[in-house]
């Protein structure tokens, strides 16, 4: 898939690997309990769902979160009660955005990271618009940087 926002072409990309039907990963079975289990507690100390697989990745040498419980860590942590008001991707874009607004705000003859600043509000409103279409986020929701700055501070 060719880039974007730059005149390269695409870039390749690591696959997971393919589990056979029927095929079990050793140990999974008694360890679903003990994996939910260190997801909540993991998502109850503020860590996102990205991070936690991450962290179950290389301190309890947890493969693929989704191929043990047979479902996303997302829906885990939703179904344990623990939902985000925000995605964690559009959150941290919008982190982004608002420090390029401060860094902008001090100097504004930088040209190049402007242009980084229209690229990242873009991406978050198309962000925007599917996470509306897959009712994630409110129709009438909208992105206003000053909003976002508020958002952002209360994270």
């Amino acid at each position: 898939m060719a880039r974007m926002h730059t005149k390269k072409k695409g870039k390749s990309k690591s696959r997971k690997p393919i589990l056979e039907q029927g095929a079990k990963i050793e140990g999974a079975e008694e360890n679903k309990e003990q994996i939910i289990k260190l997801a909540v507690d993991y998502a109850k100390q503020g860590m996102p769902p990205a991070l936690i697989g991450e962290k179950l990745k290389k301190e309890h040498n947890v493969p693929y979160v989704r191929h043990i419980l047979g479902k996303k860590l997302e829906q885990v942590l939703k179904e344990n009660g623990i939902e985000e008001s925000m995605p964690y991707d559009m959150l941290e874009l919008m982190k982004k955005a608002v420090n390029l607004r401060k860094h902008m705000a001090k100097n504004k003859q930088d040209v190049n990271n402007r242009i980084r600043l229209n690229r990242i509000e873009a991406k978050i409103w198309r962000l925007t618009k599917y996470y509306i279409r897959e009712g994630v986020l409110p129709e009438k929701w909208r992105y206003n940087p000053q909003q976002a700055e508020l958002l952002v501070k209360g994270h």
